[in-house]
């Protein structure tokens, strides 16, 4: 097997993402309020708040998996609606969900594969296995015969081989052991000085505080507080992140 060079997303003009005055509703039920998150270029973006307050169903949103009744989804200057989720991905965004949603019963390979098919094919870029050398030595294992943190990896693996400018991961560290959430977290560091712009929700405060460098935090649907993750203090998170 050869594999490529990984070839990063074209870099869109002005904010990477720009997110703005979102609603959504489940059924009778108004889930997002004018919510939204901006990821300028090169940064990395932590989208927090407690569980239920509507982060998941904003990177869904985001990614065309749920419909917005209004709002506005900018990345860089081109509109993402009413794209379809494939094409989203297609534009430059990587995207991996809350419980990595791996096939369990196709091999690391092929699940790696699956990631080339939003570009038209190709080979494995080799960027993915210097990242995550663990990956290339079980291409032929299944991905459900994974460890959470490996599967965790393929995932990522799965949305870089797509060469994107943007990546949003939706609790990376959830499930993982300590030390892979260390790899992890430095892998996102890594990515994210190499000019990659990251967009995460997590709920771990020391792993946000130690790769994100911007914050955003929602409570009840609505984007409260955002700011530089220096200046994220302890008011904020009692009112907003203490459980």
């Amino acid at each position: 097997m050869t594999v490529a060079a990984v070839t990063a997303g074209e870099a869109p003009a002005g904010p990477a993402l720009n997110v703005s005055r979102v609603n959504q509703f489940y059924g009778q039920s108004h889930t997002l309020w004018d919510a939204g998150v901006v990821v300028p270029p090169g940064a990395c973006v932590c989208l927090m708040g407690r569980n239920g307050v509507g982060k998941t169903t904003l990177l869904k949103v985001i990614m065309g998996l749920l419909p917005p009744t209004s709002g506005t989804l900018m990345f860089g200057d081109k509109p993402l609606a009413p794209k379809r989720p494939e094409l989203r991905a297609r534009v430059g965004i990587g995207y991996v969900p809350q419980g990595r949603e791996i096939f369990p019963q196709l091999t690391v390979e092929d699940n790696l594969r699956l990631g080339l098919t939003v570009k038209g094919g190709g080979e494995i870029p080799a960027r993915v296995f210097e990242l995550f050398p663990v990956l290339r030595k079980m291409l032929g294992r299944r991905g459900g015969d994974l460890s959470g943190g490996q599967q965790q990896q393929l995932a990522i693996g799965r949305a870089l081989a797509s060469g994107p400018a943007l990546l949003i991961l939706d609790e990376p560290t959830e499930g993982i052991q300590p030390n892979i959430v260390h790899e992890i977290g430095d892998i996102i560091i890594r990515l994210n000085r190499e000019g990659l712009s990251v967009l995460l929700v997590e709920q771990k405060l020391p792993f946000a505080r130690r790769v994100a460098d911007t914050f955003c935090i929602m409570d009840r649907g609505h984007t409260v507080a955002e700011g530089k993750m220096a200046d994220l203090g302890d008011d904020l998170v009692r009112r907003h992140l203490v459980v």
